[in-house]
């Protein structure tokens, strides 16, 4: 049995040499700053909660990530488990109460709930004319304004680490998730990426929540977030591209598994931030698929999959 069933991710974790670019590159990236101190930084999304990536000031690591559970009561219960924190008041901006352990890698894993909520932002929607529903627009223009995406909510996040098909075991065990797909190279036992989805029994969720991906290295391959929509994503493509400020990494295409239409950008210091939309959505009744890595990995429209990406970790 798990120690606790989180229910979605909040946050990732990161630390910066700077706020202020930080800050500009996030901007860029489609979020909105929630609240800065001297020394980090909180940005949020369309939605309510108050931030959903936290940049701490200093040399670029990756720190860690926080999942949501439900009530306090899931805090009590996550506690009891081996090397975990006592339940702690988050004396940061957003507030609420949390549990803290530390991954099998040393990062800083953390299950919180009470997050402070905002008033959710206005967003853009555009209405798209189907082949099989052409009015949905009658007598309208589509004219959308240019900008940057507009992010929603952190989504997922993926580490690469050797061994995955064990160390995945360990977050199975802690956050209560289950397993939506096994990539295998070769043998089905040699398990190269787990795509692992919250269990909230018949809601139906994203299809992954957190994935480990077998490599040479240790820490962060990316972090994902929610876009509003396909045009969002390509909008935010656009704006991303001016000035060639920032370095693109794969995409946009359509991922095999989760479905998603995807766009990857690195920060200035190299992680790596997916902007995503209309992922497939399961339940508790979704049976685990194993797929070899030649499709697993594979894009259903959109370039091959970067050797570059699939070898990346942020430490």
């Amino acid at each position: 049995m798990p120690y606790v069933k989180v229910t979605d991710l909040a946050f990732g974790r990161l630390q910066s040499p700077s706020l202020d670019e930080a800050e500009e590159f996030l901007t860029k990236f489609g979020m909105h700053r929630a609240e800065r101190t001297k020394d980090a930084l909180y940005m949020r999304g369309t939605d309510p909660n108050h931030h959903i990536h936290v940049t701490h000031l200093g040399p670029s690591k990756f720190v860690g990530l926080c999942f949501f559970v439900d009530n306090e009561d899931q805090l009590k219960q996550f506690a009891k488990a081996p090397g975990a924190s006592g339940i702690e008041n988050i004396d940061e901006p957003g507030g609420g109460k949390r549990v803290r352990i530390s991954d099998p890698h040393g990062y800083q894993m953390e299950v919180m709930c009470g997050m402070q909520q905002l008033a959710p932002l206005p967003v853009r929607k555009a209405i798209v004319n189907t082949g099989d529903n052409k009015l949905r627009r009658a007598g309208e223009l589509m004219r959308l304004p240019a900008g940057p995406s507009q992010v929603k909510r952190a989504a997922h996040a993926v580490i690469m680490t050797p061994n995955a098909k064990e160390k995945i075991k360990w977050y199975r065990e802690m956050f209560g998730l289950i397993c939506s797909d096994e990539v295998y190279a070769g043998d089905k036992e040699n398990v190269i990426a787990s795509f692992n989805r919250v269990d909230r029994g018949e809601t139906y969720v994203d299809h992954h929540t957190f994935l480990c991906i077998d490599g040479p290295n240790v820490g962060l391959n990316h972090l994902s977030f929610e876009a509003q929509d396909i045009d969002d994503i390509m909008i935010g493509h656009q704006h991303l591209r001016k000035g060639d400020q920032y370095k693109h990494v794969w995409g946009i295409g359509r991922h095999v598994l989760g479905s998603q239409v995807y766009d990857y950008w690195q920060d200035p210091w190299g992680r790596v931030h997916e902007h995503w939309s209309d992922s497939d959505v399961l339940n508790i009744h979704a049976p685990t698929n194993y797929l070899p890595a030649e499709e697993g990995l594979n894009s259903q429209w959109g370039e091959a999959v970067p050797e570059a990406f699939i070898t990346h970790a942020s430490p």
